[in-house]
């Protein structure tokens, strides 16, 4: 499954597409891996198995667009990772964040190295040292997502009219900004800021020339 959503995320990026919603079947956003299965593990299918959950973050992260995770019911473990790699985040009243390997005798890792950065270093460790469940709630507090509403079809509704109300080319060069802004000096950041800026003038002073 990891593979193959790897593979359908990197399918995308037409010129076309405006925002993409990952959401997940059933009861819950996803329940993170078997707790079996984790403990099957050797050192090779260890690094194999999360080395799977890496490229779907990696590909989501990698998407020129807005990406709008659509969260309920458990969201564990790798799906909490998964959801993290999303540049947006909303959930349904109820849902339960976690990230338990810490009980498993495992630590987590890959994309929970988002977790400080969304939410701070304090309330990432709470998460990942104690691998106790926060809700939606809380979760909204803590900075882990952005909005909870009682019919999340509504919140995401209104999230995704108002990201494809922006102009295209500009919010792609913005989640691009974004992501350089996470780890850039900002002196870097800055001179790519005015950089970007510079393009999207000169884009949109063309586009109006040609009408």
């Amino acid at each position: 499954m990891l593979l193959a959503l790897a593979g359908a995320l990197r399918s995308l990026g037409a010129e076309q597409l405006r925002v993409v919603v990952i959401a997940g079947r059933g009861r819950n956003f996803c329940g993170g891996a078997d707790a079996i299965e984790l403990k099957s593990l050797n050192a090779r299918t260890g690094a194999e198995f999360v080395t799977r959950i890496h490229e779907v973050c990696k590909a989501i992260r990698a998407l020129p667009v807005p990406v709008v995770a659509r969260l309920h019911g458990a969201v564990i473990g790798a799906g909490l990772e998964i959801a993290a790699a999303c540049d947006l985040r909303v959930a349904a009243e109820g849902t339960k964040f976690s990230m338990p390997e810490v009980k498993l005798g495992i630590p987590s890792v890959v994309e929970a190295a988002l977790l400080p950065r969304l939410m701070g270093s304090g309330r990432a460790a709470w998460l990942v040292l104690t691998g106790d469940a926060i809700d939606a709630r809380r979760a909204l507090d803590w900075g882990l997502v952005e909005d909870v509403g009682p019919d999340v079809d509504l919140t995401l509704g209104k999230l995704v009219k108002s990201l494809i109300a922006g102009d295209p080319g500009a919010l792609r060069e913005q989640k691009r900004l974004l992501q350089l802004w996470e780890e850039a000096p900002l002196a870097t950041a800055v001179a790519a800021s005015i950089a970007a800026f510079s393009r999207t003038t000169i884009s949109s002073t063309e586009e109006g020339k040609g009408h």
